[in-house]
C-alpha cells in the first residue's frame, strides 16, 4: 500500500511501515520499522525544516521530489534514489520474486531491508544497497586506525573504541551523502558489489541522504542537518602543550614559564588525569595542587589557558559514589558486578544519558574547576568500552553487544556544553576521545586516542583526520609523536617526532601530547601519585636540532593565526572542514580523488607531509585549476602535474594556491 500523509510518502505492507520525508533542501530521511508505531527519536538529526515537495502516487509506484533529489518506491517496496540529472544514486539490493517482470527477479530471496527478530523484542537489522558503480569513491565514516583514503571495499565496525570513532556519514563521488542515523553498534560493508549497513539491536531503519553537485555542497547540507561547531575561541588557534602527565602544580608552572622565557607561542597547557584524590572526585588533590587559584592566575597573566582532564568514572571509595548511587546517576548492568573499569580503582561510569547525572557532574566541575577560572575540559574515557545502552530497560550491558551504544559520547560532550552555555559561554570546546554524528554541535574537539609512536600510526592519523572532517567533525587533533612510547633521546624517534610536528602545525588544533620513555619516578604516595608520568615532552626535550625545527613551525602556525581564525569561522557558519581532501577544493580533477597522502589546509595551503623515515625528496601532485608557489623558497608551478621536491628534515613541502579564487 502506498499513500501520502501530509508531507510524507508512506509504504506499508504486512508489519512493515516505511516513511520517506524531506529533511532539508535536496535531502530525504528514510525510516522503516516493524514495531507498531514509528520510533520518534531523531538521533543525530536536528528538527525537520519546512520543505515543499512533489509527491506522485500511481497504481504500481510512487515518488517524492525534493529539489535535486528524487525517491521512487514500487508497490513491491523497492526503493531507489536519483538526482535531478536522472542519475541513479542509490538502489536497494533486493532479490525475490514479488515482481516477476523485474529484471533482477531472483529465487535467492534476499531482502533489502531485513528485520531479523532477536530475543527481547528488537531486531538485527540489515540494509542492503546495490553498488551502483564499482569505481565509486567513498569518504567519511569517522575515525578508524587504517590508512585507506578511498573506503570503497572497506569493512567497518560501527562501534566506539579507544582511537576508533564511528561517525557513519559517507560522501560519494557519485554526488550524494548518506548518514546512517542509528546509534546501534553494528557494521558497514562498503563492497564493490553490495553495500550493507547493520544494526545489531534496534527497532528502526533510519538514514538521511542528500544529493549535491560538489563535495562542499554535500558536506554543508549535512552540517545543516546535524549541526555545526561553535566558533573556536582564540586559544584554539595556536599551540597546545600536553604530556602524560604533569604530576604537580610546580612542574606544570615551570613548563609554562620556560615557554614564555624562550618567547615561544603557547596558547594552552593541560593537566591530564589523576590530578584528583580519587576518580569521581572532580577536584584537585591539594597534596600536589595546593593553590589552583594562584596557578590559574599566573597562567592567565602569561596569556595561557588551562585545560583539565575529566573522567566519567566513579571510584566506589570516592566521596560522591553513595550519593550518585542513591539517586540513580550511575550506569547499571544486566548481570554480574557493577564495574565499568578497574584502572587505578574499582569504578563505574556515570550515566551521561541521564540529564540529572549530566547536571550533577557539571555542578561538581563548576564548583571545583570553573569557579577557579578553568573554562576548557578534556573529557577523557568518553565511552565505557564494550558497554552498550538498553534504552528499553534503562541500563547498560557490559561486555555484550545488545543495544544502542554509540550515543554515549554525544551525551558526555553535551554535559559540559550545556553547563558552560548556562554560564554564558558561547564558544565551548571539549577535548574528547570519541564522537558520533552530531557531537560537533556540542563543541566536541576529537583527538585520535592512544595511538602508537610509529610511522604506520602516523600515516593512519592523516586518513583519520580527513575522514573525520568529511563526516562532520571539523575540530580534530592527534597526539603529535604518538601516545605510546618514544624516547626523546632516540634519534630515530626524533625524526618521526619532527615529521609529525610539522604536519601538526597544519592540523585544525596544534597539540603536543604523549607518554614518553623512560618513566618518571613516582612523586608521592597518596591520591593519583601511583599513576606515574612519562618522560619530558616539551619542544626543548628533543635536542637543539629538533628544537629549532619545532620553533620554526610554531612560528608558522602563529603567522597563520588570522587565516586559521577564518577557517574556524567557516566551520562554524557552514560546517566546512579545516583539513580537506584535495577533491574538496578540486572536484573536477580526477587525480584529486585518488591522492590521499596530501591535503588542503583550507582552500589556500597544499600540505605534503613526509610519512616515511629517511626521505629527503618527495613526489607531490599539484591539482589542476590553480597555480602553486612553495611556502618556503621561490619555486612556482602550474597545476595538474606531479613534481619532485626536496624535503630535508627541517622542511615539509607546503604550497600556496595562487589563483584568483584563492582565499
Amino acid at each position: 500500500m502506498l499513500f501520502q500523509q501530509d508531507n510524507r510518502l508512506i509504504y506499508a505492507y504486512d508489519a512493515e511501515k516505511l516513511w520517506i520525508e524531506p529533511w532539508g533542501q535536496n535531502s530525504l530521511r528514510i525510516r522503516a520499522t516493524k514495531v507498531r508505531s514509528m520510533p520518534s527519536e531523531d538521533w543525530a538529526l536536528q528538527a525537520q525544516p519546512k520543505t515543499e515537495v512533489q509527491i506522485k502516487i500511481s497504481d504500481d509506484s510512487a515518488s517524492m521530489v525534493n529539489g535535486n533529489i528524487k525517491a521512487t518506491i514500487t508497490k513491491a517496496g523497492k526503493l531507489n534514489v536519483w538526482n535531478s540529472k536522472g542519475e541513479l544514486l542509490l538502489e536497494e539490493y533486493t532479490r525475490n520474486r514479488r515482481d516477476v517482470l523485474d529484471p533482477k527477479c531472483s529465487a535467492i530471496e534476499v531482502e533489502a531491508r531485513e528485520f531479523k527478530p532477536i530475543p527481547g523484542g528488537d531486531y538485527h537489522l540489515t540494509l542492503r544497497l546495490e553498488s551502483v558503480d564499482p569505481a565509486e569513491k567513498l569518504h567519511g565514516m569517522g575515525q578508524y586506525q587504517q590508512s585507506l583514503f578511498d573506503l570503497k571495499g572497506a569493512d567497518l565496525e560501527m562501534a566506539h573504541r579507544n582511537s576508533q570513532a564511528s561517525v557513519p556519514f559517507l560522501l560519494s563521488s557519485l554526488g550524494y551523502g548518506l548518514l546512517w542515523n542509528n546509534p546501534s553498534i553494528g557494521r558497514a560493508v562498503l563492497g564493490k558489489n553490495i553495500m550493507s549497513f547493520e544494526a545489531y539491536s534496534t527497532t528502526i531503519l533510519d538514514y538521511w541522504i542528500v544529493a549535491g553537485d560538489t563535495p562542499a555542497e554535500i558536506v554543508e547540507a549535512y552540517a545543516d542537518a546535524t549541526g555545526k561547531v561553535p566558533m573556536m575561541p582564540e586559544f584554539g588557534l595556536g599551540f597546545w602543550q600536553c604530556k602524560l602527565r604533569y604530576q604537580t602544580q610546580e612542574e606544570l608552572l615551570a613548563v609554562a614559564r620556560e615557554y614564555k622565557r624562550r618567547n615561544l607561542p603557547l596558547d594552552l597547557i593541560v593537566i591530564d588525569f589523576f590530578h584528583w584524590p580519587l576518580q569521581g572526585e572532580w577536584k584537585f588533590d591539594p597534596t600536589y595542587w595546593p593553590d589552583p587559584d594562584a596557578m590559574v592566575k599566573e597562567l592567565r597573566d602569561m596569556n595561557v589557558e588551562l585545560m583539565v582532564s575529566i573522567w566519567p568514572t566513579v571510584d566506589k571509595r570516592s566521596e560522591n559514589f553513595e550519593e550518585m548511587l542513591e539517586h540513580g546517576l550511575l550506569i547499571r548492568v544486566d548481570r554480574g558486578v557493577r564495574t565499568g573499569l578497574d584502572f587505578q580503582g574499582d569504578t563505574v561510569h556515570f550515566d551521561t544519558t541521564n540529564p540529572e547525572a549530566r547536571k550533577y557532574v557539571w555542578n561538581k566541575a563548576k564548583q571545583n574547576y570553573y569557579s577557579k577560572g578553568i573554562r576548557v575540559f578534556w573529557l577523557d574515557e568518553a565511552e565505557p568500552e564494550y558497554a552498550v545502552y538498553d534504552f528499553d530497560n534503562y541500563r547498560y550491558h557490559l561486555g555484550t553487544n545488545l543495544s544502542i551504544g554509540n550515543i554515549y559520547p554525544v551525551e558526555y560532550s553535551r554535559a559540559f556544553y550545556d553547563g558552560l552555555k548556562s554560564e554564558g559561554h558561547n564558544d565551548v570546546v571539549s577535548l574528547v576521545r570519541c564522537a558520533w554524528a552530531g557531537s560537533q554541535r556540542y563543541g566536541a574537539l576529537v583527538w585520535s586516542g592512544d595511538i602508537a609512536s610509529s610511522w604506520s600510526s602516523f600515516r593512519n592519523q592523516l586518513a583519520a583526520g580527513l575522514h573525520m572532517g568529511i563526516a562532520g567533525l571539523p575540530w580534530w587533533t592527534t597526539d603529535i609523536g604518538g601516545f605510546h612510547g618514544g624516547d626523546p633521546k632516540d634519534e630515530l624517534f626524533r625524526e618521526l617526532f619532527v615529521r609529525w610536528f610539522q604536519w601538526g602545525a597544519f592540523c585544525p588544533v596544534f597539540r603536543l601530547h604523549g607518554d614518553r620513555e623512560p618513566r618518571q619516578p613516582q612523586q608521592g604516595t597518596t591520591g593519583g601519585a601511583t599513576c606515574c608520568s612519562g618522560a619530558d615532552n616539551e619542544v626543548w626535550s628533543y635536542g637543539s636540532q629538533v628544537y629549532d625545527i619545532c620553533k620554526k613551525y610554531m612560528e608558522i602556525r602563529e603567522q597563520m593565526r588570522p587565516y586559521t581564525r577564518q577557517l574556524m569561522q567557516e566551520a562554524h557558519e557552514k560546517g566546512t572542514p579545516l583539513m580537506r581532501p584535495l577533491f574538496y577544493e578540486f572536484p573536477e580533477d580526477l587525480r584529486s580523488w585518488e591522492t590521499g597522502e596530501q591535503f588542503m589546509y583550507g582552500a589556500k595551503y597544499l600540505c605534503c607531509p613526509v610519512m616515511q623515515p629517511g626521505v629527503t625528496k618527495l613526489k607531490v601532485y599539484l591539482p589542476g585549476g590553480a597555480g602553486w608557489k612553495a611556502l618556503e623558497g621561490a619555486d612556482a608551478f602550474d597545476g595538474g602535474q606531479t613534481v619532485e621536491v626536496a624535503c630535508p628534515l627541517e622542511y615539509m613541502p607546503v604550497f600556496v594556491r595562487v589563483d584568483r579564487e584563492s582565499k
